[in-house]
């Protein structure tokens, strides 16, 4: 394999090209500067190789997902994406055609999301491989959303369907021996490449439409259960509306033990947020004009917990925690 300026010339640079301030990534640092009027909104997002993807995942859809979980936070606070910083500590599997593979999916996602890479990092490790990506974006001063807005009363939305991610790595992970071999590849494919919502959270922010968002990566309670707290109130979520692909439909008529996966698992990356009432329209238009499902959940409440209810509204025991490294 090359050496790691050899790397970097070869696979980052041309990542580069259209970052004007990252000057062919020829310094230790990059200059950016955000449009008149903006914030800087920056995020960053490790993923570690056994634990956020699996060995035999793709090199090239790595790569996106890298990206794209990371642009999903950027999303959650209505920003447009500008731009990355990369951090690689390659291990001792990876050989060049992986990197060169793993680049290819980035310059992919790059065009696809009108960002650039701006600068990094590149070592080596002898533990598993570790990507870090840093990816910075703007919004309009004080425009920004947060998970802090919610309101009593604020309807609950979610975009797109819910339980993909999850479903998908447990089939990839052996643990769906029955399903249908279309919904595991179905299933699996949501979990590799997930779909940050940019346009979605740019239109909720620039319009003021919603009062909190996030992006639900941990898992649909515990992420509700973080806007709850950081607005200082309690939340319903109706199970029964959870919105739910093909895919996942079918797996959960063949298993009903998979609803608390669906409702806790996370990977989703689809925009969690509220909306005044009265605004629910402008909801419903912006659904249309995206082409997106965006699906009213549940409601916020004065109180201090999430409550789960089934389709009769009796309460779900349902854990709280989502997904947690330690």
């Amino acid at each position: 394999m090359r050496g790691e300026f050899e790397l970097i010339d070869r696979y980052f640079a041309p990542l580069a090209r259209a970052a004007a301030g990252a000057d062919g990534l020829r310094n230790d640092a990059a200059l950016f500067d955000p449009a008149p009027g903006h914030s800087l909104v920056v995020t960053v997002d490790a993923m570690v190789e056994g634990v956020h993807f699996l060995p035999d995942d793709p090199a090239a859809l790595v790569g996106r997902k890298l990206l794209r979980v990371n642009l999903s936070d950027l999303a959650a606070m209505g920003a447009r994406p500008r731009g990355y910083l990369l951090a690689t500590a390659w291990s001792g599997r990876i050989d060049e055609d992986w990197i060169a593979a793993f680049a290819d999916g980035l310059a992919v996602d790059q065009d696809l999301f009108d960002v650039a890479l701006y600068g990094g990092d590149t070592v080596s490790t002898p533990g598993p491989l570790t990507l870090s990506l840093t990816a910075f974006g703007e919004v309009a001063r004080g425009a920004a959303l947060t998970r802090a807005g919610a309101r009593a009363g604020d309807l609950i939305y979610v975009s797109g369907t819910i339980g993909d991610g999850a479903l998908g790595l447990r089939s990839l992970s052996g643990e769906l021996p029955g399903l249908a071999a279309a919904d595991a590849e179905a299933l699996a494919a949501r979990y590799r490449l997930p779909e940050p919502r940019v346009a979605l959270g740019r239109a909720l922010a620039e319009g003021g439409i919603a009062s909190a968002a996030m992006d639900i990566s941990d898992g649909l309670v515990a992420d509700l259960g973080h806007i709850a707290k950081s607005s200082g109130l309690g939340a319903t979520l109706r199970a029964a509306d959870v919105p739910l692909g093909a895919a996942a439909a079918r797996a959960l008529t063949g298993d009903a033990n998979l609803g608390t996966a669906i409702l806790t698992g996370g990977d989703d990356y689809e925009l969690l947020f509220t909306v005044d009432p009265g605004r629910a329209g402008e909801v419903a238009a912006l659904a249309g004009s995206l082409d997106l499902a965006l699906t009213s959940i549940g409601a916020m409440e004065a109180g201090a917990n999430v409550r789960v209810l089934d389709a009769a509204g009796a309460p779900l025991d349902v854990p709280r925690g989502g997904w947690r490294h330690f």
